[in-house]
């Protein structure tokens, strides 16, 4: 008898202390059988020695025996009595002792399982190892003794692979606690206690991509630790360690691979070169006959290799995956891209585009791969969608010199993702000499698709408008059943071709466009491909609308543009700023200057992140900046951040692409002179406006206001004659051109047309929610005069246009306003916590994402996001956001 089998290993000082594990063990073993089932370096033996080493809480110690490969029956007994006798279990010397190694008489197992039944008390044995040793007859001995022994023996099995013993009658009696290996992999915060165990401080980020890589896999993130201990750099280890170079490899080819027979060692090789597997993949692969039967063992053995949601397909762990690719390259040169280009054809075959795409790209088969996405009208996948990251990474290494005008189409594409005009146009020039008329209409369109997009990035009006009629003239060529496969061809086509006109100052051409973008979406949550350019159309539809002073639409449309990003997740380089733009747009009309101001530093912060924004966001930013600025009394910053957007213009890495619109000029323009004004500086408000004369209403009201500030009245009201009837102006200019005409009117000694004037305004005001900048415009006889103005005639409801009525400040709003629409106040003050978390939340970022930031847990967060929507009288988080901005919280 081997001593060392009696005797539990001993716990590991860098012990996780897993108290949930434990305490489901200690209820198991109140009933006969407890599982423990996971694959090798999963944390089995460690969990159950720890727990034993605690006496298992029951009023026995729990007795251990490892069992070895190759224990026939009888000597599995003869262990097993040795154990009991060496924990104290005193049994009826009648039981006798097995006198043969190749099995047990019936007889023996029935005195056995009557001594443990008069047992004093309860036996736990545990078996470590069970799964290594699993003749039939064992099993059936076992689980005769267990049954009969009428509570007397209780056992726990650790094992790599479901024991032999009839489970399922177990299950249906509830007689079984099982403890699988998704409860044994590794959380955030163990692998946390693990690191800490060894003296190592990883940020939050470098453990997420420590867990994504081992994904929990007990033994992994052990391995790591001791590697990055004898690290200079731990953080830079994780981000850059190869399995296959570590003592990890060394643990999963003798654990696990030299563990296999031959045959399946040369399957678990050649299936490592696909993310996963089918069996009749894995039997094209290996040329047999056998992969289901195969993988199915391997499956319920936890060798590293797991059903896919209990479909027919099979994964291997990434990091053992990573390991049998490696030794695949040592033992069988060459074979890995033969694989690569064999899984490809398979899957092409299958109708899996782009699993298809990445295993040709991966076989450096370039033709076939390019050739996949562009037969298929799929070129749009490298834009938008879930497996845009996926077919751009499997892209990258294209060399230029690939044969074929796929390669360069898909080339260009590659580029233009990334914003590399002059790689783009490298690529592009290769694919036109490739092309001809005669060329298939796919390879057609997908040049027609990637003319528009790359018109939208150069700012290029004419180029676009070329480009999107020839996609237009060839997707007439097409069956509509193939064009509507692809949704996210035209809703980026309509979108970019929308950005386009608005950039060139056309509103009202660009919502034709950018609406049928939104129709070919198909609305919110349809297909995850068309997330992007629905975000993306509803953000420009926006612009369109603020350029034109419907605030109420493009809030509307603003706010629709966040909540698909929200819902669908999009990753910050993915968001576009315009919805945030657009809401601080509107805020200023508003007069709710800190709302105003936070809306435009988060759409700030998501340019940053993202691709480089169109003229239209780029230019509006400035200005409302400028503008929040101008009407905080700071003219000198309000200068500063339109000077620092003019420079850009001209330059190849400007924010804004050149040349700027004319629609652009002179909004820069007025805003300029606004600057100006808010400086006490009439002269050079006018210097601004008259270098760039243009006939907009805006320019000329703004023209009128210089004028009068500079003490010209009459020049001011000619400069008001010129403007088109009320029906051709936006609200807040029509507003703006009251205030003027009552300025003049009161200037000149008309009070009566003064009063009247300022009744319009204030009527026009609480029609359109617009307060504090306009009236403030006025300046100080004019607010006099409003507080003073005759109450207009009552109305009924509202128009069906208008937001409810809002008013000024009590200071401002003059007697004939109505009482404001308020939100519902907020119940309880926010806690310091809570308002980190919204802070967080306004960032976009994901609960697991707000957790990891506050070193709190994710229920943590849930619990302070339903206090805070209880407070803010809300119930979406979205919903929490806006109103906290609102109240100036944020």
């Amino acid at each position: 008898m081997l001593t060392a089998r009696f005797t539990a290993p001993a716990v590991p000082k860098t012990l996780v202390h897993r108290p949930e594990l434990l305490r489901r063990l200690t209820a198991g073993v109140r009933g006969p059988l407890t599982l423990i089932n996971g694959p090798a370096g999963s944390g089995k033996t460690v969990l159950t020695a720890h727990w034993a080493a605690a006496g298992g809480r029951a009023p026995r110690a729990p007795l251990w025996l490892t069992v070895e490969p190759g224990d026939a029956p009888g000597v599995f007994w003869a262990y097993v009595l040795e154990a009991l006798h060496r924990g104290g279990v005193e049994l009826p010397a009648a039981v006798g002792r097995p006198t043969r190694a190749e099995g047990v008489t019936q007889s023996f197992l029935v005195r056995l399982a009557a001594g443990l039944a008069d047992s004093a008390q309860p036996v736990v044995l545990v078996l470590d190892q069970f799964d290594t040793a699993q003749p039939p007859a064992m099993t059936e001995g076992l689980d005769f003794v267990l049954r009969h022994a009428a509570g007397g023996l209780r056992i726990v099995l650790t094992s790599r692979t479901d024991s032999l013993l009839p489970l399922h009658r177990y299950r249906a009696a509830g007689e079984i606690a099982e403890i699988r290996h998704a409860d044994l992999k590794f959380t955030h915060a163990d692998a946390e206690a693990l690191l800490g165990e060894h003296r190592l401080d990883i940020s939050p980020s470098g453990i997420r991509l420590l867990m994504r890589r081992t994904e929990g896999w007990a033994a992994g993130v052990r391995l790591c630790a001791l590697a990055m201990q004898r690290s200079p750099d731990p953080e830079a280890f994780v981000r850059q360690f190869a399995a296959d170079r570590t003592t990890i490899a060394d643990y999963l080819l003798r654990e696990v691979l030299d563990a296999q027979p031959p045959d399946t060692q040369d399957l678990l090789l050649r299936v490592s070169v696909t993310d996963r597997v089918h069996p009749d993949l894995a039997d094209a692969l290996t040329g047999r006959d056998d992969g289901a039967r195969t993988l199915a063992g391997l499956a319920r053995d936890n060798a590293f290799l797991e059903q896919v949601d209990a479909s027919a397909w099979y994964r291997l762990h990434p990091l053992f995956a990573e390991v049998l690719r490696a030794h695949l390259r040592q033992r069988h040169p060459g074979m890995e891209q033969q694989l690569h280009g064999r899984a490809a054809r398979w899957l092409a075959g299958t109708g899996r585009l782009t699993e298809a795409v990445v295993q040709g790209a991966a076989a450096g088969d370039w033709p076939f791969a390019a050739g996949q996405l562009v037969d298929d009208l799929a070129i749009g996948r490298l834009f938008t969608g879930l497996e845009a990251e996926q077919l751009n990474r499997a892209f990258a290494p294209l060399p230029a010199e690939a044969a074929g005008a796929a390669p360069a189409l898909v080339g260009a594409a590659a580029r233009l993702v990334v914003q590399d005009l002059p790689g783009y146009e490298d690529a592009a020039r290769r694919a036109d000499s490739r092309l001809s008329p005669g060329s298939g209409a796919a390879a057609r369109l997908s040049r027609a698709f990637l003319g528009v997009l790359a018109g939208r990035a150069t700012g290029d009006p004419a180029a676009t408008e070329r480009a999107a009629a020839d996609a237009e003239r060839v997707l007439g060529e097409l069956p509509p059943p193939r064009i509507a496969a692809h949704p996210e061809l035209r809703a980026l086509l309509l979108a970019a071709l929308g950005a386009v006109r608005l950039g060139a100052g056309r509103p009202d051409a660009a919502e034709s466009a950018l609406t049928a973008a939104v129709e070919a979406c198909g609305g919110p949550g349809t297909d995850p491909g068309t997330q992007y350019p629905l975000c993306d159309a509803l953000g420009s539809l926006a612009l369109a609308e603020l350029m034109r002073g419907r605030l109420r639409q493009a809030a509307e449309h603003a706010r629709a543009s966040l909540a698909v990003a929200e819902q669908a997740a999009l990753p910050p380089e993915r968001r576009s700023g315009a919805g945030h733009l657009v809401l601080a747009g509107v805020a200023v009309e508003h007069d709710d200057l800190p709302a105003a101001r936070s809306h435009l530093d988060l759409a700030t912060a998501i340019t940053a992140a993202g691709p480089r924004p169109d003229a239209v966001a780029a230019v509006l930013a400035a200005v409302i900046g400028a503008r929040i600025a101008a009407y905080e009394g700071d003219g000198e910053a309000a200068l500063a951040v339109l000077t620092r957007l003019r420079p850009a213009a001209g330059s190849a890495t400007a924010p804004t692409p050149a040349p700027l619109s004319a629609w652009a000029v002179d909004e820069l323009a007025v805003a300029e002179s606004a600057a100006h004004l808010a400086r006490g500086d009439a002269a050079a408000a006018l210097r601004v406006l008259d270098a760039a004369p243009c006939g907009r209403p805006e320019h000329l009201l703004a023209r009128a206001r210089a004028l009068l500030a500079d003490g010209r009245t009459g020049p001011a009201a000619r400069a008001l004659a010129d403007l088109p009837a009320d029906e051709g102006l936006t609200a807040p200019a029509r507003l703006a051109a009251c205030l003027l005409r009552a300025r003049i009117a009161a200037a000149e000694g008309d009070t009566e047309e003064a009063r009247r004037r300022q009744a319009q305004a204030a009527d026009l005001a609480r029609r359109e929610g617009l307060r504090l900048p306009p009236f403030a415009e006025g300046g100080p006889r004019v607010r006099r005069a409003l507080r003073e103005a005759p109450r207009p005639p009552a109305r009924r409801g509202r128009p069906a246009d208008g937001p409810p009525p809002v008013v000024a400040p009590p200071v401002m709003a003059p007697p004939v306003m109505a009482p404001p629409v308020m939100a519902p106040p907020v119940v309880e003050s926010l806690s310091a916590r809570e308002t980190e978390v919204l802070r967080q939340a306004a960032r976009m970022l994901s609960t697991e994402e707000i957790a990891a930031e506050l070193y709190v847990s994710a229920n943590t967060v849930k619990t302070h996001l339903k206090s805070i929507y209880r407070k803010l009288g809300v119930t979406r988080r979205s919903d929490a956001v806006h109103r906290a901005q609102d109240l100036g919280l944020l």
